[in-house]
């Protein structure tokens, strides 16, 4: 098969997190993040990320995340960094933002505006995040891909 017959890899659509309590979850990750529950049943809860969504679905049952883990976008790195430590979370070890989950999830923080990820203007429009900008380096990466905005 050519490099012309192979469908390409585009994006994520949702990530499913395995939890082992959804009501649970949803207060762990409520007291964490503000976000909109899109909906919930006893063995899964959807939450919305503009054009994005997670899946927490009930029954964990391997070891906890030691290098795999899911990263999180987010406006405000150092205000999650701030949550983390008022509500005693461990940070751990090593140079990015990384903590586990009560369910051993490892999940990496990245803000929004050092990394090449982007939200279309209106996907940011519809989240009230209107105004949240890239910084120099993003861009410069971005345009060497021939994706900066215009």
């Amino acid at each position: 098969m050519t490099a012309q017959n192979k469908p390409r890899l585009i994006g994520f659509n949702h990530i499913a997190l395995e939890v082992g309590d959804i009501d649970e979850a949803l207060d762990f990750y409520g007291q964490l993040f503000d976000f909109k529950l899109r909906s919930k049943s006893e063995n899964a809860a959807f939450i919305d990320l503009g054009d994005q969504f997670i899946n927490f679905s009930k029954g964990r049952r391997q070891a906890a995340d030691d290098a795999r883990h899911v990263g999180f976008v987010v406006d405000d790195k150092e205000a999650v960094r701030q949550r983390l430590d008022n509500l005693a979370i461990e940070i751990l070890p090593g140079r990015f933002l990384d903590f586990l989950d009560p369910w051993g999830n490892r999940i990496e923080i990245i803000g929004y505006t050092n990394i090449q990820f982007t939200k279309a203007p209106h996907v940011l429009r519809g989240m009230g995040l209107e105004g949240l900008e890239k910084n120099q380096k993003a861009l410069d990466e971005l345009a060497e891909k021939g994706m900066a905005p215009n």
